[in-house]
């Protein structure tokens, strides 16, 4: 699949097959993805805990049931626990030295790594605090976790992002360290919809959301793009495609899933 129609095709997929296990394989090919994301200053705080529904205990599975759209969590037959480790930001100076040996940063070794110990890494030693509350590293790792997602598309997977509640129980559960953050719950499996999923659904008017040189002056959507991304299947057919409403029937009844979800 295209890197564009693997975008265009990167809506939730909420409807898995819960009979059909995911490949091992498949699911380390988006944590390598996900390795590999860039990261501010090398840090790499993202990590992840991939459960296994047949293999999790009762206990687990109820830490990790979302409050809302739960069903979700019964059905996927991989939850991919992505969290935050804050002792990452703490040895950043490592890798900020890894960098240099890598010869990705500075041009002179032996300069770079006295400069690094004498000016930078006291420097973000000293605003460590505030680079916390930025929001910086948490979109670092949402780039991982993007990056993995595509990579679950390209394979033909399907997967969801819940939000959870029970940190402290997940914590608990799956032994995660003090310094961990929970970010989000990704379901992972072989889509039971199909591939449209129902359409594309509703964005924001894209002159609304993006600008040119200041805020008020829409960013010029030339329809040649438009038509071009629509060949490559970035963007689709508006939702809901005509057979959705029947697809979503013969879903239920075999997952046995309420009216409102």
């Amino acid at each position: 699949m295209e890197v564009q129609e693997a975008i265009g095709t990167r809506r939730s997929y909420r409807f898995l097959r819960p009979y059909q296990d995911v490949e091992l394989e498949k699911i380390q090919k988006m944590l390598e993805a996900a390795r590999l994301s860039s990261f501010w200053g090398n840090v790499g705080a993202l990590r992840a805990v991939v459960v296994r529904r047949h293999h999790a205990s009762a206990d687990v599975m109820d830490s990790l049931m979302a409050a809302v759209a739960g069903y979700q969590i019964d059905v996927a037959p991989v939850i991919i626990v992505w969290y935050l480790d804050w002792h990452a930001l703490e040895v950043q100076g490592d890798r900020l030295h890894e960098l240099v040996d890598a010869r990705a940063l500075g041009i002179d070794l032996d300069a770079t790594h006295e400069a690094l110990d004498e000016k930078l890494i006291p420097f973000f030693n000293a605003i460590m605090d505030h680079i916390k509350t930025t929001g910086l590293t948490e979109m670092d790792c949402g780039q991982g976790i993007a990056q993995a997602t595509l990579m679950a598309i390209e394979q033909g997977l399907g997967t969801c992002c819940l939000g959870s509640a029970k940190e402290e129980a997940i914590r608990q559960n799956l032994g995660l360290p003090d310094t961990a953050k929970v970010l989000v719950l990704q379901t992972v499996g072989y889509p039971f919809e199909s591939k449209e999923a129902g359409g594309q659904r509703p964005r924001q008017p894209f002159e609304e959301l993006f600008h040119l040189d200041r805020v008020g002056n829409p960013f010029p959507r030339d329809p040649g793009v438009v038509d071009e991304l629509r060949q490559s299947k970035m963007l689709q057919d508006a939702a809901p495609l005509p057979d959705r409403g029947e697809e979503l029937r013969s879903m239920q009844k075999v997952l046995d899933i309420p009216d409102v979800i």
